[in-house]
C-alpha cells in the first residue's frame, strides 16, 4: 500500500493530473491486477447479503416508490429489477436506483467504519445493473466490485466527511465510477474524469441522517449510484469534469471539507497489487446501525444477568466518539427518545435499540421497530434511563488501524435501585470477522433464507443461491441470473401519479 498525501493547491500552481488523487484511484481501477481468492469469495457473500435485505424490503414504502419510478423506464436490453420478471428490462441507472433503495432500506447490509462511515455493499446494485445492460461476464463484475470496495474503503480511511456534516455517499460516487471503469475495461483517463464528475455531483449534507430521519436515508446511496452511472456515460462520450476535484482551489476539500490548509493521507494499493479491502468490511447480524451490533449482543447477555428489569435505575454506556455523537445521547436529537419517531430514526438510536434488545433478549428487523413496540411502557422506562458517554479509550480503539484490534463496542454499567452495579463490555459484534462467531458463507445463506421466507418459493431460492455461488463461471449476458423474481401479486404498488 502507498499513503498518498492530499492537499489543496492554488490555481496558479498547475497540479499535474498524474499527481492528483482522482488519477491515482483511476490508475488502480485500470491496472487489471490479479484477483485475490478470498476477496472473490467475499464478493459472492455480499451479493447474497444484498439480495437478502433487498427481497425482505420489497414491499416497504420507499422501495415500492423507487420501483414504480424504475418501471417507467423500460429498455429492451437493459437491467433487471429485484422482484420483477427477468424478461422485463429497464435503463440501468433506474434499475440501480430501485435496487439500491431496496438494498439500503432495512439498514441491514455491510459496513466499514474508520475516519468516516460507509456501507460498501451500496456499490453492488449499480455495478450489477450496468453489467447486465452491457452484457458483461461474472468475472468482469467481480473485478468491478472488488475495485469499488477498494476505493471506498480507502477513501473512508483517509478522508472524514462527517466532521463537516457531509453525507458519506460522497465517497460512494467515486467508488462506483471506479468500479464501473474496471468492469468495462475503460482507460485511466476516462475513469479519472468519471471519478471527478461522480464526486462533484454526490455531495450532500448529513441532515439525511439527523433529526427526524426520513426515507431519503434509503434513497441516498441509490441516488449516488445512479449519478455515478450517468457520470461514466458522459465521460465515455468524451466529456470532462471539474478538476482537480480533490486538490483544486475551489474543490471539495477547499470549500466543503478541511479547507485550504487541509492535509489528508489516503492509502491505496500499488499499481498491479491485489485489491483486498473488501476483507476488512463486515456485515450485520441485526437490522440496525452498525455501531449498535455489539451493543445488541451485550444487551442479550446482560438480560441473563439482570433478573428484574423493573429494578433498573439507570444505564450508562461508555463508548467511542462516533457512537456517542451519531446514535447516542451526544447527538442531542430529541427524536432518538421519541416513541413516535420513524423507523429510520429508531435504528439510529442506541438508547432505543439497547432497551428493546435488553427487554426481548433478541432483535428482529420488523418486530423490533413496530409502533406498538416503541410505545411499550416498560421499554420507554428503560429507554429513557439510558445515557451514553464518550470514552477516549473506546475512541482510540475505534480508530485503531489494525483491523484485528479495531473496536466498535462499549462498556455498559447498569445501576439497580438498590445501588448494585452490573457491568459488561464487548469490543466488537459476535458476527464481526474478528468476533466470537464471524459470518461465513453458510451464515450469509441462512440470512438469505430467513429473510426471504414466505416471499420466495424454495425453487427460486435455490436457483439464486446456486447461480450466485457460480458467479465466476457466468458468461457474458448471463448476469440476469442474479436477479430474484417473486410472483407479481406479491408486489405491492404505489399508484399515485408522479412525473414519469
Amino acid at each position: 500500500m502507498i499513503l498518498y498525501k492530499v492537499k489543496v493547491y492554488p490555481s496558479k500552481i498547475n497540479l499535474p493530473k498524474k499527481k492528483q488523487l482522482a488519477w491515482k484511484i483511476a490508475e488502480i481501477a485500470s491496472d487489471n491486477s490479479k484477483l485475490n481468492k478470498d476477496a472473490v469469495e467475499m464478493v459472492i457473500n455480499r451479493i447474497i447479503d444484498n439480495a437478502s435485505v433487498a427481497i425482505a424490503s420489497l414491499n416497504r414504502k420507499s422501495v415500492i416508490s423507487s420501483r414504480e419510478m424504475a418501471l417507467k423506464h423500460s429498455r429492451k436490453n437493459g437491467a433487471t429489477l429485484f422482484g420483477v420478471n427477468n424478461k422485463l428490462k429497464f435503463d440501468c441507472e433506474w434499475a440501480a436506483w430501485s435496487n439500491g433503495t431496496a438494498v439500503r432500506e432495512l439498514d441491514f447490509h455491510d459496513t466499514f467504519l474508520a475516519a468516516d462511515y460507509s456501507h460498501p455493499g451500496d456499490n453492488i446494485p449499480p455495478l450489477i445493473s450496468v453489467a447486465q445492460q452491457k452484457k458483461k461476464s461474472g468475472m468482469d463484475l467481480l473485478k468491478g466490485i472488488i475495485t469499488a470496495y477498494e476505493v471506498q474503503v480507502n477513501l473512508v480511511k483517509g478522508i472524514c466527511l462527517h466532521k463537516h456534516k457531509v453525507d458519506h455517499i460522497a465517497h460512494l460516487g467515486p467508488s462506483v465510477a471506479a468500479g464501473i471503469g474496471t468492469m468495462l475495461n475503460l482507460n485511466t483517463e476516462t475513469i479519472y474524469q468519471a471519478i471527478q464528475q461522480a464526486l462533484h455531483t454526490t455531495i450532500s449534507t448529513r441532515q439525511s441522517r439527523k433529526g427526524e430521519i426520513s426515507s431519503w436515508k434509503a434513497y441516498a446511496p441509490a441516488h449516488a449510484g445512479k449519478l455515478a452511472i450517468e457520470a461514466v456515460d458522459r465521460v465515455m462520450r468524451g466529456e470532462g469534469a471539474p478538476s482537480p476535484i480533490y486538490e483544486g482551489e475551489d474543490s471539495v476539500i477547499a470549500r466543503i471539507l478541511d479547507g485550504k490548509k487541509a492535509l489528508y493521507k489516503v492509502p491505496l494499493p500499488k499499481k498491479g497489487e491485489s485489491k483486498k479491502a473488501i476483507l476488512e468490511t463486515y456485515t450485520k447480524e441485526y437490522s440496525a446501525e452498525y455501531q449498535s451490533q455489539a451493543l445488541i449482543d451485550l444487551a442479550k447477555k446482560l438480560k441473563k444477568r439482570v433478573q428484574n428489569l423493573n429494578q433498573i435505575k439507570k444505564i450508562d454506556i461508555y463508548t467511542s466518539h462516533h457512537t456517542h455523537y451519531v446514535i447516542g445521547t451526544g447527538a442531542n436529537d430529541p427524536q432518538k427518545m421519541d416513541p413516535n419517531a420513524s423507523r429510520e430514526t429508531l435504528d439510529h438510536s442506541i438508547m432505543y435499540i439497547f432497551a428493546v434488545a435488553l427487554e426481548d433478549g433478541d432483535w428482529h428487523h420488523i418486530k423490533s421497530y413496530t409502533r406498538s413496540r416503541a410505545k411499550k411502557k416498560s421499554t420507554i422506562k428503560i429507554w429513557r434511563s439510558i445515557k451514553t458517554h464518550e470514552d477516549k479509550r473506546w475512541t482510540k480503539k475505534y480508530h485503531n488501524p489494525n483491523p484485528m484490534k479495531k473496536s466498535f463496542g462499549a462498556k455498559v454499567i447498569i445501576t439497580l435501585k438498590n445501588g448494585k452495579k452490573i457491568k459488561e463490555q464487548q469490543d466488537r459484534a459476535d458476527a464481526h470477522p474478528y468476533g466470537s462467531r464471524p459470518f461465513k458463507r453458510q451464515n450469509y445463506i441462512n440470512k438469505f433464507i430467513n429473510l426471504t421466507d414466505k416471499i420466495l418459493d424454495k425453487k427460486e431460492c435455490n436457483r439464486f443461491l446456486k447461480n450466485v455461488q457460480n458467479l465466476k463461471k457466468l458468461r457474458s449476458g448471463q448476469l440476469d441470473k442474479l436477479n430474484i423474481q417473486v410472483k407479481k401479486n406479491k408486489l405491492k404498488r404505489n399508484l399515485k401519479k408522479g412525473i414519469f
